[in-house]
């Protein structure tokens, strides 16, 4: 059997560097301070800074929210507890006929952070204070297909401060950049399995930059009903984006499926005999109950078993895996962007070319041509 270094250097036909999934925190500057909220609610009209407006405002989204639903035909879905979200919308996702649209909506109750107020009367005077609060409420879910960067979804809480979360995938918007440059290419789950110019695909992962990020949030802010409005974004309260979440990812596709294997099962015996490691894991692909018939018992590597290799620093997580039993991933999760010393503005966002990166790799002898 290969060792580890001859199947990367003999038997990986493509490998291609892409930022993988991609999480953005949309927040207003001015909510984060007490002043900011007093100031909105002061250029609302309103003398005394009530939190009264507030609730008015998230039961106005509510009622927009539910009518736009209802008056655009789309679903709307209520997560139940334990409940994977990707599961129940794929099912909605695959039922999609356009290219560019909102698929569905999913409500689910979840931790937040939002500004509750605390009154003081004091003689005729009503004076309210504000601070910092973790709640349990209600987020609503708006699951789209974008024409540039495909499935994704805004995340929008509709309480003060009004934050919202964007999910995006990196290799999605390589696929569409390749489509429109009629580059032909075969798709891997979550990546790219083969492509006609992979000089060009890597060149294409290494564009994506601040400025695409910020269209697709400027392309459905307006058309969406969401707690803030245009007008007031025009009146200082606008939202900028930052990052809350990136993965950064490897593929390196095989010459053969057994290959993949063969890595993770040489990784593995190497792992084995340095002091015992504490947790050595394989994901089984169906749940196990015990009502499941059979005798079951752990091995290094057997079927219907995908292993991965995790590595964990501080908010930094590394994982490998094997993609369809044809590529490696590895994946490297990005919690806090300070853990490299840079803030989490979208200005931060550098994809500095790799030279060791998307190259078709020509076969070692006597082996296939091709993915």
């Amino acid at each position: 059997m290969p060792n580890v270094a001859e199947l990367i250097t003999e038997h990986v036909t493509l490998t291609v560097d892409c930022v993988d999934r991609l999480y953005l925190n949309a927040y207003v500057p001015r909510f984060q301070t007490e002043g900011g909220v007093m100031a909105f609610l002061r250029a609302r009209g309103h003398a005394i800074p009530s939190p009264a407006l507030f609730a008015q405002l998230t039961t106005d989204f509510k009622a927009r929210l539910r009518a736009w639903v209802q008056r655009e035909h789309i679903p709307w879905v209520e997560f139940q507890k334990r409940e994977r979200k990707d599961d129940v919308v794929q099912r909605y996702r695959d039922r999609f006929p356009g290219r560019h649209g909102v698929v569905c909506v999913g409500v689910a109750q979840e931790k937040a952070r939002a500004w509750t107020a605390t009154k003081d009367v004091r003689g005729r005077h009503v004076h309210f204070t504000y601070r910092w609060k973790t709640v349990c409420v209600n987020h609503d879910s708006l699951y789209v297909v974008d024409r540039e960067w495909g499935p994704g979804f805004l995340k929008v809480c509709g309480y003060v401060p009004y934050t919202m979360k964007l999910c995006l995938n990196g290799h999605e918007w390589a696929k569409r950049q390749l489509t429109r440059r009629r580059i032909p290419f075969a798709p891997l789950d979550n990546g790219f399995q083969a492509c006609a110019r992979p000089a060009v695909l890597q060149a294409v992962c290494e564009t994506m930059s601040a400025a695409d990020l910020q269209a697709v949030f400027d392309r459905w802010f307006p058309r969406l009903p969401l707690p803030l409005t245009v007008a007031d974004q025009a009146a200082g309260f606008g939202y900028q984006l930052s990052l809350l979440q990136m993965e950064v990812s490897r593929t390196q596709v095989f010459d053969r499926p057994l290959c993949g294997r063969e890595f993770f099962e040489e990784v593995l015996r190497d792992q084995l005999d340095l002091g015992r490691p504490d947790r050595v894991q394989l994901l089984f692909d169906r749940k196990i109950t015990r009502a499941t018939p059979g005798r079951f018992r752990t091995r290094v590597i057997t079927a219907g078993v995908v292993p991965s290799l995790h590595v964990e620093d501080t908010r930094c997580h590394i994982k490998q895996s094997c993609k369809e039993g044809r590529a490696l991933r590895t994946e490297t999760t990005l919690n806090d962007t300070y853990d490299f010393g840079v803030g989490r503005g979208l200005r931060y966002l550098r994809l500095p070319p790799d030279p060791r990166a998307a190259h078709q790799h020509p076969p070692a002898p006597g082996r296939a041509g091709g993915p």
